[in-house]
């Protein structure tokens, strides 16, 4: 398969995940917010790295391969990649317990998770996803979605 396909396929599915988290976020379901945003973040995070040509690792967390291809990316996205590793990073560590809470501390999802933790995982997801649609735009020389 072709690397833009790829590379726009996974965006196309990062928006969607934007529209679950905004949606999940209005009817106040607060841990599906950070799952969807983390969903969101690596499908983004993947995207840049497909754009490039990297057949990066099947994990959850691309973070750290973004910062290794660092060299790889313009000026003005290298500058955004230690924000764009962090996001990954919170969010990962977030995926397990939106989806299962900490089942050991005997705490639900809807317990760990409250607005504003939703509304900040999704502010984090709406930059990567905006930063990698930024990216795609201007590599494939398209205009800006």
């Amino acid at each position: 398969m072709r690397t833009d396909k790829m590379a726009e396929d996974f965006l196309q599915r990062a928006k969607a995940r934007l529209t679950d988290a905004r949606a999940a976020l209005k009817r106040g379901d607060y841990p599906d917010v950070v799952r969807y945003s983390q969903e969101c973040v690596e499908l983004s995070i993947k995207a840049c790295l497909r754009i490039i040509g990297i057949d990066y690792p099947k994990v959850h967390d691309v973070g750290d391969i973004l910062e290794y291809y660092r060299n790889s990316f313009p000026e003005w996205f290298r500058k955004e990649i230690p924000q764009m590793r962090q996001i990954s990073r919170d969010l990962y560590q977030k995926r397990g317990p939106s989806v299962y809470g900490i089942e050991r501390e005997g705490k639900t999802a809807s317990e760990l998770f409250t607005k504003t933790d939703a509304e900040e995982a999704l502010q984090n997801a709406e930059k990567a996803y905006s930063t990698s649609q930024r990216f795609f735009n201007e590599y494939y020389k398209k205009p800006e979605d």
